[in-house]
């Protein structure tokens, strides 16, 4: 995985897929979820761009704090994620509505 930052307002990383394909993917965030962390990435090209899927694995950072993902092994571990994921999205959500109404404040 290489971790790169262009210009939009989202960082991005390249994943090399099982298929020896590549695909760069925005980061949406980093979460945790039991005794682990995640983190959720959209494709931002390909058919899986196009279906609005997300990609879901461990977040771990190694003694030299260089990132690794590893793949969510069993159903149970993707089905607590997958809440934790859906949670984020909520209080992203919120912040966003939040935000806005604190920039609406402001200019009132």
């Amino acid at each position: 995985m290489s971790e790169q930052t262009n210009n939009s307002e989202y960082n991005t990383v390249t994943l090399s897929l099982d298929d020896g394909t590549e695909c760069e993917c925005a980061i949406i965030r980093i979460f945790p979820a039991g005794e682990n962390d995640y983190i959720a990435l959209l494709p931002l090209e390909g058919e899986a761009a196009e279906q609005d899927e997300v990609y879901l694995y461990r977040y771990v950072e190694n003694d030299g704090r260089e990132p690794s993902l590893l793949n969510i092994e069993s159903d149970e571990e993707y089905e607590l994620v997958s809440e934790a994921f859906d949670e984020e999205l909520d209080a992203m959500e919120y912040e966003d509505l939040y935000a806005q109404e604190d920039e609406e404040n402001e200019e009132a």
